[in-house]
This record gives structure tokens, sequence and C-alpha cells, in this order.
């Protein structure tokens, strides 16, 4: 996978690990199978930065309209989310129009969630020097620079930089998807 990280690639990045009760490795049994069986998956995430229609939506087009994929890239975290495992019975991409979660597709315990395909194991370091925020407020920031402390995800463009100036930190990826429309949702649950 690492040579597909190429210059102008646009990466979401994002910490992951225990979820809702659910440990890693389950949650990626039970993506993986959404996916053979309905097509694609809903990855499920909250917090502040990567919002789903004012980041991750614009930053996907653009790069979709490029003609080029979005990768997901995660790195295992220890963690311990512990919220309830409750089900979101609908999606919207706009917080405006909403629509029943499909059948088969199960989002636990999460505010938002990503539209994903070809989820896969993988191992290879992603260099934070050489990427860049690609949208919002940071716009231009290195990733080294972004990704710290509470910073857990990011919308990333590979940039290349010979720039010292700039911490070179790489992380290592271990868990890979494509993104796929809609990219990313909001969620809620009408029970």
């Amino acid at each position: 996978m690492a040579d597909l990280i190429r210059p102008g690639q646009g990466i979401l990045f994002m910490k992951v690990g225990t979820h809702a009760q659910e440990s890693l490795e389950d949650i990626i049994n039970r993506k993986s199978r959404e996916i053979e069986e309905a097509g694609f998956a809903m990855w499920g995430y909250g917090g502040a930065t990567c919002h789903p229609q004012n980041a991750v939506q614009p930053f996907a087009r653009e790069f979709q309209e490029r003609g080029d994929p979005i990768y997901l890239c995660m790195e295992e975290m220890d963690s311990k989310h512990f919220a309830e495992q409750i089900r979101a019975d609908e999606w919207s991409e706009d917080g405006h129009i909403w629509k029943p979660i499909p059948r088969g597709i199960n989002v636990l315990g999460s505010r938002y969630a990503l539209a994903i395909k070809k989820l896969h194991r993988d191992d290879f370091a992603l260099s934070l020097r050489d990427t860049r925020v690609a949208i919002g407020n940071c716009l231009g920031r290195a990733g080294s620079e972004y990704i710290r402390g509470r910073v857990d995800k990011a919308c990333l463009e590979v940039v290349p930089t010979d720039d010292l100036a700039v911490e070179n930190r790489s992380i290592k990826i271990s868990l890979v998807a494509e993104l796929v429309e809609p990219f990313a949702v909001y969620l809620r649950n009408r029970s």
C-alpha cells in the first residue's frame, strides 16, 4: 500500500482502537463482513476534527474530481472507549435529510461515520513531515505539527518536503480503507 501513497494523494488519517466496548479486531471483522455483504461499511467516529460537512466531504470531493481515491490510513492505539453499543438508525449527508441505515450495516456509539470499502490490514510508515493539512483553519500546516496531543484525525495531502524546520516524524499505519460516496455522514438514533 505504501507505494500508493504518493505526492498529491489525499489521506484521511485516524487513530483507532477499542470503540463502544468492542475490540479493534472485532470491529475489523464486522466491517469486512459488511463490505462483503453490502458493498460498503460505515466506520464510526466522533470528535471535533474531520466534521463530515465542513471537512471530509469537500476534501474527498476535491480528490474525487481529480480522479484520485482517498485512503483512510489508520494507526492503532490503546483506547478505552466504553460508550454503550447503541446502533445508529439513520444517516444524513447534511444533517437535514435522514435515511435509514441499510440493514446489515451497524454503526455503534458514534456521532459520525465514514463510508468505506476495501478495508485491509497493512504495515507501512507514513511520514507526517511529508503531509499537509488539506482543509480548514490549519490549511497547509505540516501533518507532524498538526497531529499532536488530542488531535487524532486529519484530512491530509501528501506533499513531500525537504524543509529541515519541519519535524520529521513517522507513524505506523496498520489498517487502510478507501473512502466512497457519500464519504462522511451524520448519524442518529431515533429510539
